[in-house]
C-alpha cells in the first residue's frame, strides 16, 4: 500500500486530482485560454446588433420627422435628446461592466440619491467646488464597494444586495435631507450644466468622455477582458489564475463611481440633491443595456451597443413628448421593447452554435 500511495503522489509530492475532476479541470482551463477567438465571434455579433439599433434610430427619426415635423428635427431639440440622455448614458456605462461581469445592480437610482444629497449639505458645501465633487464621487464608489464585498466576499446574490442597497441608500439619503430638496449655494457647481462648448452642453461632453474611457477599458485592457471571462464563466476564470472576488468587487466600485459621476451631473441640472433624485433609472439603465445586445447571465455585450440603447429609449420618451402621449403609454411601451429585446436574445442563443 505504500507502495502504490508513492506511486499515486508522483515526483511533485501532490496527489493527482480524480480522473473526472482532472478532466474537468482541463476543459475549464482550455476554455479560459481561448478568450479571443470567443471576442472575435461575439464582437461580429455585436456589430450586426449596433447597426440593428441604428437603423432603429433612423427609423425613430422619420417618425419623429411626420409626427412632430416642426419640433423634431430643430436643434434645440436634439440637443435635448443629447442632454436627457447623458445622465443615465453614464449610469449605464457601469451597468454594462456589472452585467458582462455576469452581475446585476438595482441600486444605481437610490446611489444617485444618496450622492446627490451627501454633496449638497450644509457641511459638504462649505468646501466649495471641490469638496461636493468629491463627496459624490466617494459616496457613490463607497457604496458600490460595498455591493461588491457582500456579493464576493459575502457570498450574497447579486439581486438581493443590491435590493437591499436600493432600500437602504434611499433611506439614508431621506434622513439626511429629511426629504426635503436642498438647494445648491455654490455658483460655480450649477456651470457644470449650464456651460456649452460649440453650442453643445458640458454634460454631453462629459457622457461622451466617460464611454471613451469606459470602451478602452472595456475593448483594450486587460482587465476588460478579464470582465468578460468571468461573466463567461467564474470557474474557468479562476482557474487561468484570475482572482475573480476582488474582480468582481471593483466592477460595482466602477458602477458605483458611475453613479456619483451622473448625481453631480443631475444635481446640476436641477441645483438641488433630492432623494428622489435618480428613481427608476436602474430599469432605464437594464434596459438599455438589454436593448444593445448585453447578455444578463453575462460574458458577452456591447459598450456602444448599450448606449445605443440609451439613444433609443431617450429618444422614443422624446416622441412620446411631443405627440402628448402619456407616461403610462410610454411605460407600456418600453415593456414591450424590452420583452422584445429578450425573446431576440433567446432566439439568437438557440440559433448558434
Amino acid at each position: 500500500m505504500p507502495v502504490l500511495a508513492s506511486l499515486r503522489t508522483g515526483m511533485s509530492g501532490q496527489r493527482r486530482p480524480p480522473a473526472d475532476e482532472h478532466t474537468r479541470v482541463e476543459a475549464a482551463a482550455a476554455e479560459a485560454a481561448q478568450p479571443q477567438r470567443r471576442l472575435v465571434l461575439l464582437g461580429a455579433a455585436g456589430e450586426a446588433r449596433s447597426l440593428g439599433l441604428i437603423g432603429v434610430l433612423v427609423l425613430l427619426g422619420i417618425v419623429g420627422a411626420v409626427t412632430a415635423p416642426a419640433s423634431f428635427l430643430t436643434t434645440s431639440n436634439l440637443v435635448n435628446i443629447l442632454t436627457t440622455a447623458s445622465v443615465i448614458g453614464v449610469v449605464t456605462v457601469g451597468m454594462t461592466f456589472v452585467i458582462i461581469g455576469g452581475g446585476i445592480d438595482l441600486s444605481v437610482g437610490a446611489m444617485i440619491a444618496l450622492a446627490s444629497v451627501w454633496s449638497t449639505t450644509l457641511a459638504t458645501q462649505s468646501h466649495g467646488l471641490g469638496g461636493m465633487l468629491f463627496s459624490a464621487l466617494l459616496v457613490g464608489a463607497g457604496a458600490g464597494l460595498v455591493n461588491g464585498i457582500l456579493i464576493s466576499y459575502g457570498r450574497l446574490v447579486p439581486f438581493i444586495v443590491t435590493l437591499a442597497m436600493l432600500v437602504s441608500a434611499r433611506g439614508l439619503a431621506e434622513q439626511l435631507s429629511n426629504r426635503r430638496s436642498q438647494i445648491v449655494e455654490v455658483p460655480s457647481f450649477a456651470d457644470i450644466a449650464l456651460t456649452r462648448v460649440l453650442g453643445v452642453p458640458m454634460l454631453v461632453y462629459i457622457l461622451a468622455a466617460v464611454c471613451v474611457v469606459g470602451w478602452l477599458v472595456l475593448n483594450r485592457t486587460t482587465f476588460g477582458r478579464r470582465t468578460f471571462a468571468i461573466g463567461g464563466n467564474p470557474e474557468a476564470a479562476r482557474l487561468a489564475g484570475i482572482d475573480v472576488k476582488r474582480h468582481t468587487t471593483l466592477l460595482y466600485v466602477l458602477s458605483g463611481l458611475c453613479c456619483g459621476i451622473a448625481a453631480i451631473m443631475l444635481t446640476a441640472q436641477t441645483n438641488t440633491g433630492a432623494s428622489t433624485h435618480g428613481q427608476l433609472y436602474e430599469l432605464d439603465a437594464i434596459a438599455a443595456v438589454i436593448i444593445g445586445g448585453t447578455l444578463l447571465s453575462g460574458g458577452r455585450g456591447s459598450l456602444v451597443g448599450s448606449l445605443l440603447g440609451v439613444g433609443v429609449f431617450t429618444t422614443i420618451t422624446n416622441l412620446f413628448i411631443l405627440n402628448n402621449l402619456s407616461t403610462p403609454i410610454q411605460n407600456i411601451a418600453k415593456g414591450a421593447i424590452i420583452v422584445a429585446a429578450v425573446l431576440l436574445q433567446l432566439r439568437s442563443r438557440a440559433a448558434s452554435p
